[in-house]
């Protein structure tokens, strides 16, 4: 575990009273998420845990920004980010969060080099430097020798691998992995959580997003969430 005083220069991220509310003003109004204060530090290994319609998603979204909220406040690395342009946040989300997503969400006619070169080439990365950047990243999650492979000639956890090697090329401040083992076996799921210990031993800040009360509990701090509100940190 990567061990850090938690001071206000360390802060990664601060939510405060964040709410989104869909439908708003309507008969149809639906409050999803109620009121949520959160900070993660530098060097944190976060789980969000909670059931199908808790609000973990739509709280997912709005970390990564992906999405915005109804009222609330959202401090990214000591930036308001609530005041950026929406293409200023587009930069930010590209260049300071990486994203590792269930079911992978690779290219599939692109090679396991060229998917994780794809982060590099939007954000105007020499193209020498991303293939060696790419290729680092491959021998640090185990693949070296599947370079030139397809998503469709790897398996679930490889594919996984190529997924968290991308996540990792533009070096973000954030990884955000939603439900990481979700389309895996067991025994390959241990495989990918070990993974993402062993990158935040090495300092990344890692938020799990999970229903997976196991899965929650290989973090090392636990964040339960019920009807749009936290109810339990541990």
């Amino acid at each position: 575990m990567l061990l850090m005083k938690n001071t206000t220069d360390n802060v990664l991220l601060e939510i405060k009273g964040i709410c989104k509310i869909y439908n708003k003003d309507s008969d149809n109004e639906v409050n999803v998420l109620k009121g949520i204060d959160l900070t993660i530090h530098k060097g944190d290994f976060i789980s969000i845990v909670g059931k199908s319609g808790s609000g973990k998603s739509t709280l997912m979204n709005i970390i990564g920004l992906l999405d915005m909220p109804t009222y609330g406040e959202y401090f990214f690395e000591g930036q308001n980010v609530f005041r950026l342009s929406s293409k200023q946040r587009a930069d930010m989300r590209r260049d300071k969060i990486g994203f590792i997503f269930q079911n992978f969400e690779l290219f599939p006619d692109m090679s396991a080099l060229k998917n994780i070169e794809m982060p590099m080439l939007y954000s105007g990365v020499p193209r020498k430097e991303r293939i060696k950047r790419a290729n680092v990243l491959l021998e640090k999650v185990g693949l070296a020798d599947r370079a030139a492979h397809l998503p469709n000639e790897l398996s679930g956890g490889q594919k996984q691998r190529v997924a968290i090697a991308r996540a990792l090329a533009n070096k973000p401040s954030l990884i955000l992995a939603d439900e990481p083992t979700g389309a895996l076996d067991n025994e390959t799921g241990i495989g990918i959580i070990e993974l993402m210990k062993e990158l935040n031993r090495n300092g990344n800040t890692i938020i799990i997003i999970t229903h997976d009360l196991e899965i929650a509990a290989s973090a090392h701090k636990k964040i339960a969430i019920f009807d749009g509100q936290i109810i339990n940190e541990v």
